[in-house]
């Protein structure tokens, strides 16, 4: 295959609200003059930059991609815009066997493509060399807060956080900040709801989606809590000015199966099976709880359906709001039972039945669980996360992707994304077989495939 002859830079058509792209013209322009390559970029009236920035910039701006051998994109690909034998690179959600996204990895296997995942391009330490993980973080809390406002407000309560709207209802990151500051210095002049008193405030990871989210909590007036001390009722005097920040790491969430025993966060992590879940104690403490923690199956839940429901069964606790930033969809919060789209963010939980209905009416915590965030900041979130990718783009580009996997010149950490080459799964990603097996027995499955 060679140096591509050209590259595709695709729009984004699989989901409606998507507005950001993972190259900007700026950034196109300096790889297409760099590499000596042209690129294509796929016209689309959604993006958050328009064609025009980009033929502004000098660059082509088509409908069809199809004469081009390496196309990157950012969210799924839908199965009928796969073409035969293309590079594709974007986050195709596939590493976990997520059952949704197995026809289109079949497909893509049928045709012999090649995927490189943005999720897998780690470094040596595991660590992800590219992500959108702190605006997902600015743009939850901005919506949490919202959601709190709002079904305060429901509950006849006025408050503050009313006059702040969603994140994608601001025209950038400085005007949603400037809202917040505002909330902020009413809290400080006029104080806090005594119903409120004091509000709460958990927030479950420290990462770089807890960055975000932190970032624009601390515009308002914070004080930091130990999560020891909120359980052992050690708050400061005056709380009528101020919001409790916990912040929660491992130690704080999960306890050693042996009693007594003292954690360890890298027995923690290579033997969680040693540790049970412990984050239920802290949930009646809480007014808000935003979840920014990577969760797998092997890990204890921060969240159960049993603790919501001992939670609620006696009516109406603190616990008013769970900002689910990481949005696994029955995992780390088992109440997260659907993702949401931008369009719809929130719904109510009832845990009594497990019912959810939209808004923030009804029994039950309001559950905001958008599961594409970044993309309520669509500028911002690009130009951060198109930054890092223009570094990794000339390797890509001179990559040839006829040759077999285990000669294919990628650096270190893209090699390591390559889910599929030429059809093939790759020897990290095998265990993948399992799901598409299991998958293909589905009727939905076949209908996809044969789009």
């Amino acid at each position: 295959m060679g140096k591509a002859p050209c590259v595709g830079l695709r729009r984004e058509d699989m989901y409606h609200w998507e507005r950001r792209t993972p190259l900007i013209p700026l950034d196109v322009q300096f790889l297409s003059q760099k590499l000596e390559v042209p690129f294509v970029v796929q016209s689309s009236d959604m993006r958050a930059y328009s064609d025009d920035e980009y033929r502004d910039v000098g660059l082509a701006v088509a409908e069809s991609l199809s004469n081009c051998p390496l196309i990157i994109g950012l969210k799924e690909i839908p199965v009928g815009v796969l073409e035969k034998n293309k590079v594709y690179v974007f986050f195709s959600h596939v590493i976990k066997g997520q059952d949704f996204n197995m026809p289109m990895l079949q497909r893509a296997l049928d045709l012999g493509c090649t995927i490189i995942d943005y999720e897998k391009i780690v470094n040596d330490e595991g660590r992800r060399v590219i992500a959108f993980g702190n605006y997902a973080g600015l743009a939850g809390m901005i919506d949490t807060l919202w959601s709190l406002g709002a079904r305060l407000a429901w509950e006849g309560i006025a408050n503050p956080f009313e006059l702040l709207t969603q994140a994608s209802q601001y025209a950038d990151l400085a005007e949603a900040k400037a809202a917040i500051l505002a909330v902020g210095e009413i809290i400080r002049s006029q104080g806090l709801p005594q119903q409120l008193v004091p509000l709460t405030l958990g927030i479950a990871g420290y990462g770089n989606v807890s960055k975000g989210a932190q970032e624009i909590l601390d515009l308002l007036p914070i004080t930091t809590v130990s999560p020891e001390d909120l359980l052992a009722g050690r708050i400061p005097e005056d709380v009528n000015h101020t919001i409790l920040k916990i912040v929660f790491q491992e130690r704080d969430t999960v306890l050693p199966l042996i009693e007594g025993a003292a954690f360890d966060l890298q027995e923690y992590y290579d033997h969680p099976e040693r540790y049970r879940a412990a984050f239920e104690r802290y949930l009646p403490h809480l007014t808000s709880l935003v979840n920014c923690i990577y969760w797998e199956p092997k890990y204890p839940r921060l969240v159960t359906v049993e603790a919501a429901k001992a939670l609620y069964e006696k009516g109406q606790p603190k616990l008013r709001v769970i900002g689910d930033i990481s949005c696994d969809v029955l995992g780390g919060v088992e109440i997260t039972v659907k993702a949401t789209e931008p369009d719809d963010p929130i719904y109510v939980y009832d845990p009594m039945t497990g019912a959810i209905h939209s808004g923030v009416e009804g029994q039950g915590p309001v559950m905001m669980v958008v599961d594409i965030l970044p993309s309520e900041l669509p500028r911002e979130s690009s130009a951060y996360f198109s930054n890092i990718l223009k570094g990794l783009v000339p390797a890509m580009a001179a990559a040839d992707y006829g040759v077999e996997f285990d000669v294919l010149d990628l650096p270190a950490p893209l090699k390591r994304a390559v889910i599929c080459h030429r059809g093939k799964l790759t020897p990290e990603y095998q265990y993948i077989q399992t799901y598409l097996t299991k998958a293909a027995n589905s009727d939905e499955f076949a209908a996809a495939t044969d789009s």
